[in-house]
C-alpha cells in the first residue's frame, strides 16, 4: 500500500500506452534521457525514424528498467538470450510505432490545449493526496522520478496528441441499425441440438492389415514419408563474447571507464523499517481522522510502554502486506515510500526511535527504524568483474562491426577458401552433419533467415560462401553447403509401425462415420433417435437449446450445427468425422434467431467487442501504413 503511488508514477515515467483493443503501444521515457536527443554525433545513435534520433544511451536506460521488471517477476531467474533477443526487439519496435504516432499526430495538426493538459496533471493518481490534486505532492514525486515538471508536461502533451489521433480512428467506425440487428439475431441465435458421439475405436476389431494394404499405403501416402530435406554445411561464426574476450584491458582502462561511469554503481541511502498503519474511515470527515489519530498515539503508548511491535502490528495495521510479517517493511530507498511516509523514515537520526504518527494519504504510520545503509559508491576492485565485463562488451562492440565489414569485403574480393576465412577473422569454425530444412541444426539454430539462406538456390547449387547473416545481436554465420540432402522416400520397413497405425485409424474412423451416415438415413425415413442411438450402443442427451459457444458441445457439433440450413417440417441431420476419429450423428430440430435486449449488458459488450476487432483492424493498418511509407534505421549494436 505505501509503495503504490511511488509505483505508480514509477510506471508511468517510463511506460505510457496507448491502448486501442489488443493493441498496446509503449514508449520509455526516462526523465532527462526522455527527450529525444538529436545532438549527439552520426554514430551514437539506437534507432531514426524519419530523421529523428533516438540515443543508444534512451534505449539502453529503458532496457535495464524493463529487464528488471521482467526478471522480478520471474522471481529473480536471469532471461535467456533468447528472451533478451526477443524484448529487445519488441522494445525498439515500440519505440518505432510510438515515435511514427507522434510524428504523425504532430503533422496532422493534433494539439493538447493547456485545459487539457491541466485536467490530465491534475487527475494523475501520483499527485493526488486523499482523493485532489496536491501541487506538493506532485513536485516530490516528479523528484523522486528524476522528472521536472517541464518533461513531465512536454511528456503528456505528446501523449495526449497520440491519444487524439488514435480517438478519431476509433470515433469513426460506427453500426448502423440494420447492422445491429443482424449481429444480435446472429450472435445470439440458438439452435435446438441433439447429437451421440461413435467412438471410432468400437470398430477396431474387424480391422485386419496385409503386407498389400502397407505397400499401397506407403505408395499412395509417399509424401507423408520421406526424409528431411537436408544439407552438410561447413562454417564459421564470429562471436561478442569471443571478441569480447580478445580485447585488451589494463587497470588504467577500467579506472577510466570506472571514472565515467561511476554513476551507474552508486548505491542511494537504504533503511529498514518496521511501520503501522491506521487508516481513517472516511477522510474527508474530521471526526474519523481524529479518531484514527487518537487510536495510533494509542499504540505508540504501548509500544513505548515495551509492548511487541510485531504482535501490534499484526494486531492493528491496516497495511496488508506488512501486517503479516510483524509491520516489516524489509531494506528500501527513499523513492519507494510515499513523500509524507519517506520524509519522516529518513528524517530520523538514529534506530529505535519513536517519532510522533505520521499522516499519508493512507492514514497514520506508527513507524520504527531498525538499521541505516549509508549512500555510498563500491570502490573499483569490488565491482572490478562487472566493470571489466561492461568495458570488454563496449570495446567489442566496435570491433564486432568492424570485422562483419572486413568479412564481407573478403567475400565481395573473391575469398573462397571458409577454414582460411575463419581463421584470419579469428571465427569458430565447424561442420554440421544434416542440416535439416525444418530443424536446422546445432549450434547454429533455425531462424528463418538462416534457413532461408541454406536452402536458396544460391547456397545450393552455387558452392561458394554465403554470409555474412546475423543469427542475432551477437553472432554472425558465414557458410558453405557441401552436400544437399533433397527429401527422399524413407525405407518401407522403417516406418512400417506408423503405416499400421495409420491405415488402422484411417479404418475405425471410416466405419464410424458409415455407421452415422447409416444412422442418418434412418432417422430421415422416421425412426426415432433413441432407437437408432441404442442400436448403435451409444447414448445421447435429450434435445436442448445452444449457443455458438456453449462450450458444454464439442466445437465441431457446434459449427456443424450453427452451419446447418434451418430445419423444415422435420429435423436436418448430418454425420461428420470428428478431430479425433470419432464419429458425430447430429440432429438440429429448431431455431431462435437471436434479439437485442435479452441481457443488455451481453449485448452492449457484443456491440463494444464487435467496434472494438474492426477498430483493432483499421488502427493495425494505419500502423502498417506509417511504417511502410517511414525510414527507419536500426543500429544493430545498440544494447551494450
Amino acid at each position: 500500500m505505501l509503495q503504490s503511488i511511488a509505483d505508480t508514477l514509477k510506471k508511468h515515467r517510463w511506460v505510457s500506452g496507448i491502448l486501442l483493443g489488443a493493441i498496446a503501444l509503449f514508449f520509455v521515457v526516462w526523465g532527462a534521457y526522455g527527450v529525444v536527443n538529436i545532438s549527439f554525433g552520426p554514430s551514437d545513435y539506437g534507432l531514426k525514424i524519419n530523421g529523428e534520433a533516438i540515443s543508444s544511451d534512451t534505449l539502453n536506460n529503458a532496457w535495464q528498467q524493463q529487464q528488471s521488471q521482467y526478471e522480478q517477476a520471474l522471481h529473480g531467474a536471469p532471461l535467456s538470450d533468447a528472451q533478451k533477443s526477443a524484448l529487445q526487439q519488441q522494445l525498439v519496435d515500440e519505440y518505432v510505432r510510438q515515435t511514427l504516432l507522434q510524428q504523425r499526430s504532430q503533422k496532422e495538426g493534433y494539439r493538447a490545449s493547456q485545459a487539457d493538459l491541466a485536467a490530465a496533471y491534475e487527475s494523475e493518481p501520483a499527485f493526488q493526496v486523499g482523493g485532489k490534486f496536491d501541487a506538493r505532492a506532485a513536485r516530490a514525486m516528479l523528484a523522486q522520478a528524476g522528472m521536472t515538471p517541464e518533461s513531465y508536461e512536454a511528456e503528456k502533451t505528446e501523449q495526449l496528441q497520440v491519444a487524439q489521433l488514435s480517438q478519431g480512428i476509433e470515433d469513426s467506425d460506427f453500426l448502423t441499425q440494420p447492422e445491429l440487428q443482424r449481429i444480435y439475431a446472429l450472435a445470439n441465435e440458438q439452435r435446438q441440438v441433439r447429437f451421440a458421439v461413435l467412438p471410432a475405436a468400437s470398430y477396431a476389431a474387424g480391422v485386419k492389415v496385409s503386407d498389400a494394404d502397407i505397400a499401397a499405403w506407403y505408395h499412395g501416402h509417399q509424401s507423408e514419408y520421406m526424409s528431411k530435406d537436408a544439407v552438410d554445411l561447413q562454417y564459421a561464426q564470429l562471436q561478442m563474447d569471443t571478441v569480447a574476450a580478445q580485447v585488451p584491458v589494463t587497470t588504467q582502462d577500467l579506472q577510466a571507464y570506472y571514472d565515467k561511469y561511476q554513476s551507474r554503481y552508486s548505491q542511494p541511502e537504504m533503511r529498514h523499517a518496521h511501520h503501522i498503519l491506521i487508516s481513517v474511515a472516511n477522510p474527508k470527515d474530521p471526526k474519523s481522522d481524529a479518531a484514527a489519530l487518537a487510536k495510533a498515539k494509542q499504540i505508540l503508548a504501548e509500544l513505548q510502554a515495551g509492548q511487541d511491535f510485531a504482535a501490534l502490528a499484526k494486531k492493528y495495521s491496516a497495511d496488508p502486506g506488512s501486517a503479516v510479517k510483524g509491520g516489516d517493511l524489509g531494506w528500501a530507498g527513499r523513492d519507494v515510500y510515499v513523500p509524507a511516509f519517506a520524509d519522516a523514515l529518513f528524517g530520523m537520526k538514529q534506530p529505535g526511535l519513536y517519532p510522533e504518527p505520521v499522516k499519508s494519504q493512507f492514514g497514520y504510520h506508527i513507524i520504527r527504524l531498525d538499521a541505516i545503509q549509508p549512500a555510498h559508491v563500491p570502490p573499483l576492485e569490488q565491482v572490478r568483474t562487472q566493470i571489466e565485463a561492461q568495458y570488454r562488451r563496449q570495446q567489442a562492440t566496435a570491433i564486432f562491426g568492424d570485422r562483419q565489414d572486413q568479412i564481407q569485403q573478403a567475400l565481395d574480393n573473391g575469398a573462397s577458401n571458409l577454414s582460411a576465412l575463419a581463421k584470419q577473422f579469428g571465427m569458430a569454425s565447424g561442420e554440421i552433419k544434416n542440416f535439416t530444412a525444418s530443424g536446422g541444426g546445432a549450434p547454429l539454430g533455425a531462424t528463418p533467415e538462416l534457413l532461408t539462406a541454406v536452402f536458396s538456390d544460391d547456397a545450393l547449387t552455387g558452392g561458394h560462401i554465403v554470409g555474412p547473416l546475423a543469427l542475432d545481436n551477437d553472432r554472425v554465420v558465414v557458410f558453405q553447403v557441401l552436400a544437399h540432402h533433397p527429401p527422399a522416400p524413407e525405407p518401407i520397413d522403417s516406418v512400417r509401425q506408423d503405416i499400421v497405425a495409420a491405415i488402422t485409424r484411417s479404418r475405425t474412423s471410416a466405419a464410424a462415420l458409415a455407421a452415422a451416415s447409416g444412422a442418418v438415413k434412418q432417422l430421415q425415413g422416421g425412426a426415432s433417435f433413441d432407437a437408432v442411438a441404442k442400436g448403435l450402443g451409444v447414448s445421447a442427451a435429450a434435445p436442448a437449446f445452444i449457443g455458438r459457444n456453449d462450450a458444454q458441445v464439442p466445437a465441431q457439433v457446434r459449427s456443424a450445427a450453427f452451419a446447418a440450413p434451418p430445419p423444415g417440417v422435420k429435423p436436418d441431420y448430418q454425420a461428420l468425422t470428428l478431430d479425433d476419429g470419432d464419429a458425430a450423428l447430429i440432429e438440429v430440430s429448431a431455431i431462435k434467431p437471436g434479439e437485442p435486449g435479452a441481457n443488455t449488458k451481453d449485448d452492449q459488450q457484443l456491440v463494444d467487442d464487435y467496434l472494438k476487432r474492426d477498430s483493432e483492424g483499421e488502427f493495425t493498418a494505419y500502423l502498417l501504413d506509417l511504417q511502410q511509407h517511414a525510414s527507419i534505421k536500426r543500429n544493430p549494436n545498440v544494447f551494450q
